[in-house]
């Protein structure tokens, strides 16, 4: 798989990753568990390491940690999630809780999620990276409508990642975010990297160009994903996949040729 690198460090990520959101919001029944099981070895065979979750996501931290902990050892998976609440206090009690469910004595990002008081939890991170206890931190939001702000803590904080939302049919940040996290060496966790959905249903019933193979896509949702992939600023994309087909479908699209500028433009102009 295609490998980004981590500005501040110079580690190298794969550039898919998987989002839990909504997906790994299940209950204890095995027959339910099993799918995501299989979503994660997938992710893992194909070269991805990054698992992205948060509190509020319901049961999907816990989810992921028990479907984590029964892994192989190796490859070690890229753990973030995110504190969102507010309050010193509340933010270390939920951040402790999250390192419980995970499974897990360090995580690898820890992420204020949509910079809900994020001034107070900054302070933490700081704190908490600087004694091991997490390897990066970071800032999210999933909709444009936070973009000021989260502009405005990119100018003016260190951090070591944004996690923002970035599709075909939502391109809001390439307009200053993008460059920016280019310019201030910030890598770039992508959520939404397919849209709400709606983006892949508009293609049902359309093949896929021919051109596409001159990408190695095979599918729309291979083309969507590697025009996002193709960007300078990114770093990874975390697709939410419930189901082992989608994402085999998904890490497809960590290979093989990334489209140029007009190539871009092409499956742009396709929509």
């Amino acid at each position: 798989m295609i490998e980004r690198t981590i500005p501040s460090t110079g580690e190298r990520l794969s550039v898919i990753g998987c989002g839990t959101w909504s997906v790994f919001d299940v209950g204890r029944d095995p027959a339910v568990r099993e799918p995501l099981g299989h979503v994660l070895d997938v992710l893992f065979d194909a070269g991805g390491t990054v698992v992205d979750s948060s509190p509020m996501y319901g049961k999907a931290e816990g989810v992921a940690g028990d479907l984590l902990a029964a892994r192989p050892a190796e490859p070690k998976p890229f753990i973030a999630t995110k504190v969102w609440t507010r309050g010193k206090a509340a933010g270390i009690a939920q951040m402790e809780r999250s390192f419980e469910l995970l499974r897990t004595a360090v995580v690898d990002l820890m992420q204020i999620h949509n910079l809900l008081d994020w001034r107070t939890h900054l302070d933490t991170l700081r704190e908490w990276k600087a004694s091991g206890r997490v390897r990066y931190i970071g800032v999210t939001h999933y909709t444009s409508s936070g973009y000021d702000e989260l502009e405005a803590v990119l100018r003016r904080e260190t951090v070591d990642f944004v996690q923002l939302n970035y599709s075909l049919d939502e391109r809001e940040a390439e307009q200053r975010l993008l460059p920016l996290a280019l310019d201030c060496g910030i890598a770039v966790l992508v959520n939404r990297p397919l849209g709400g959905g709606g983006l892949i249903r508009s293609f049902a019933g359309r093949a896929v160009p021919k051109w596409a193979e001159e990408v190695d896509c095979t599918s729309w949702a291979q083309l969507c994903l590697k025009f996002v992939i193709a960007h300078p600023a990114v770093t990874c994309v975390i697709p939410a996949s419930g189901k082992p087909e989608h994402m085999r479908d998904d890490v497809a699209a960590g290979r093989g040729r990334l489209p140029d500028a007009e190539m871009r433009a092409r499956i742009a102009s396709a929509r």
